[in-house]
């Protein structure tokens, strides 16, 4: 099992640009495929952006493609989400989470280990 503590969230106003971090508990992080969903309550967790074991391989949303970078630091066991030109819309609780094979996926069921969600909320 993998502990993931996310920070770096908070208010910003539309436009700004916001990085997320995820620290990674555990010698097999950098064994793992890492994905960062959102959630607004009472909707479904959506899919933000993915990478793989050793950071060469990435996916992003639709909505995120272009304006987010997804990166990982695996000497330091750590999960980067960096977000630009945020959108009132992306206001939600951000999670980070780790699939237990190298390979992206953009299901949430393919994840096993979750943190426990950051705020982030962008104002108009």
């Amino acid at each position: 099992q993998v502990r993931l503590v996310e920070s770096g969230g908070g208010l910003v106003q539309a436009g700004d640009s916001l990085t997320l971090a995820c620290a990674a508990s555990g010698r097999t992080f950098s064994a793992y495929a890492m994905g960062w969903f959102r959630q607004v309550p009472g909707n479904q967790r959506m899919f933000v952006a993915t990478i793989n074991h050793l950071g060469g391989t990435t996916f992003y949303s639709h909505s995120a493609e272009g304006r987010f970078t997804i990166s990982r630091d695996n000497n330091k066991n750590i999960l980067y989400l960096q977000m630009n030109n945020l959108k009132p819309e992306e206001t939600a609780v951000y999670y980070c989470a780790a699939r237990r094979v190298p390979t992206i996926g953009v299901r949430s069921d393919l994840y096993a280990d979750w943190g426990r969600g950051i705020q982030v909320t962008v104002s108009s």
